[in-house]
């Protein structure tokens, strides 16, 4: 078997290897902490880096897991064909791998990916498109109050997720006419000159006291900092957890 330090992709994806094969993981015991089933596979979830939304669902064997790791892009055991399959191979929709985790088990792979085009063969961004909005029979398990307070957290910042998770289909997808794609597609001078137009009508609207040319402004802002954030593939989380680094909640021991 090949040895961590011994992989030669054709590209250059060192770094990565050693983002994921730490220097207290060799291969061997990479593969040792993973737990396979019975037929040699371990789920893998595939996520994109940005968006953080999951886009499929798929098997690898060690082989496949291998394959992934030297060449920086997907890799996985068709169980129907019984053959390996190199996601994109045939479509062009090819997944940049930029990490790896094993979970807590050992029994799940999370692989976070660089989408190059949609992960479902239906031409969905995802393969997890099918909502399900009410299931009949379910138990509650908290007082409408609690719901209440819980509903009123969650959403508080809902939009947010809804319009990176829309951006980032945009950047995929490219639907004729949405003026996200025409961002995309003009580029990163064009995103910047937006985002540097909104901020100066943000300071204008604050300067003339209206606020409610403010919310416009500042939503008008918001929307083009979340597609320069798509277009870097910088995650919003990432901003946020900057964020909370910075904010540190003070220690009560």
């Amino acid at each position: 078997m090949t040895q961590a330090n011994d992989y030669n992709g054709t590209n250059d994806y060192t770094t990565f290897q050693k983002e994921i094969l730490h220097q207290s993981h060799s291969w061997d015991e990479l593969v040792a902490a993973i737990k396979w089933d019975r037929d040699g596979l371990v789920p893998a979830i595939v996520q994109d880096a940005s968006s953080r939304l999951v886009l499929m669902m798929a098997y690898m064997n060690e082989e496949s897991l291998r394959r992934s790791l030297e060449s920086g892009d997907t890799w996985f055991w068709s169980r129907s064909r019984q053959e390996f399959w190199h996601k994109g191979g045939t479509s062009g929709n090819t997944q940049r791998i930029t990490s790896l985790y094993y979970d807590c088990d050992g029994d799940t792979l999370l692989v976070g990916v660089e989408a190059n085009g949609p992960a479902c063969h239906t031409g969905r961004i995802s393969c997890f498109y099918n909502e399900v909005n009410e299931v009949d029979n379910k138990p509650t398990f908290e007082s409408s109050d609690n719901q209440a307070s819980s509903a009123a957290s969650t959403d508080r910042f809902a939009i947010l997720a809804e319009l990176e998770q829309m951006i980032a289909e945009r950047d995929v997808e490219r639907p004729e006419g949405a003026y996200t794609t025409y961002l995309f597609e003009k580029g990163i001078d064009k995103i910047l000159k937006k985002v540097g137009e909104e901020t100066a009508e943000t300071i204008i609207a604050a300067k003339n006291g209206d606020n409610d040319e403010l919310r416009y402004e500042v939503s008008d802002l918001i929307y083009h900092l979340l597609v320069l954030l798509q277009e870097r593939k910088l995650p919003l989380d990432d901003v946020l957890a900057e964020l909370d680094r910075r904010h540190e909640r003070p220690r009560k021991d």
